[in-house]
């Protein structure tokens, strides 16, 4: 048995996610502490007790999936379950910083910081409207790419997102991805329709923000990771902390490959995943993508007592 441990990206976040780990573990409440330090403000009462608009910002999302991610870990830990069960680590977006996190390639502090500066750049990149995402639906990667050129005419329209066999993401200016919305259905799509972000995340749009991140990952120590990465945009493992920065800045206008990236691990010979953290959109990607693997979504106390009892 060959066990991966994963973690959620922009989407999965909600109000009060994370709070009972914080209750019933000191060490999973420490997390939430330092990532308060680090950002010099109260993420823990955002995401405890806030509005989900204002949490839903990219710049407060990011982060605070992640401490909910590492949150979950420490706990785990403290329940005998360390990253030592892990072959590999990967993460959706946002989620391959927790991922480093988790492997001790960062510290917590500066993935904290890292991730509101990402939020930031890449809520600036583009002015608001300019930009949109749609999620396609019942076609492939190959198909879906076709749809994003089709529809680029001059305009920047790609593929964003590989999350599972029949679920694509597209990004790009506005125009172009309402002309994809069409062309995708036209081209067989069961559904395509407009996602309700904030920006055109993971396309050549994104350039200033990727610029933005290169200037801050360059500014913070990181180490090789204790366990390799499978990297978003190659969709294969890395363990050169050097090879893992140039990857992270070329991730913000690159696609994530994910399921290219379990498939890969899957061929590895990891039977199970472990999905770290708020919510269980990963693992209903990883089941339609590995279809044989054992899943299981660990983010809260209950969760730990399954595992624990397994």
């Amino acid at each position: 048995m060959s066990i991966a441990f994963v973690f959620p990206g922009q989407g999965a976040q909600t109000i009060g996610m994370g709070q009972a780990l914080a209750e019933a573990y000191p060490a999973a409440r420490a997390v939430f502490a330092e990532v308060d330090e680090a950002l010099g403000e109260k993420l823990s009462e955002t995401i405890w007790q806030g509005e989900i608009e204002t949490l839903t910002l990219t710049e407060n999302a990011q982060p605070a999936l992640m401490a909910t991610s590492m949150a979950a870990l420490a706990a785990l830990k403290a329940e005998g379950f360390g990253l030592d069960r892990a072959a590999f680590v990967a993460g959706h977006s946002l989620g391959e910083y927790s991922a480093l996190c988790a492997a001790g390639a960062l510290s917590l502090s500066d993935t904290a910081r890292l991730l509101r500066i990402r939020g930031r750049a890449m809520q600036a990149a583009v002015p608001v409207g300019e930009g949109a995402m749609a999620a396609v639906l019942g076609l492939d990667a190959e198909a879906a790419e076709r749809v994003a050129e089709e529809a680029a005419q001059g305009e920047v329209c790609q593929l964003a997102n590989e999350n599972d066999p029949s679920q694509n993401v597209l990004s790009g200016s506005k125009a172009a991805i309402d002309r994809a919305i069409g062309l995708a259905k036209e081209a067989g799509a069961k559904r395509a329709l407009p996602l309700p972000v904030s920006a055109p995340f993971h396309c050549a749009l994104m350039q200033p923000a990727a610029d933005e991140m290169a200037r801050a990952l360059g500014e913070v120590t990181m180490q090789n990771p204790a366990v390799p990465l499978v990297a978003n945009v190659t969709a294969e493992s890395v363990s050169d902390a050097d090879r893992i920065r140039a990857l992270l800045v070329e991730q913000v206008t690159g696609r994530v490959r994910w399921r290219s990236s379990v498939e890969w691990m899957a061929a590895q010979g990891v039977t199970e995943f472990w999905e770290i953290g708020a919510g269980k959109a990963l693992s209903g990607m990883i089941r339609r993508i590995a279809k044989e693997s054992t899943l299981r979504a660990l983010g809260t106390p209950e969760d730990l007592a399954a595992l624990k009892e397994a």
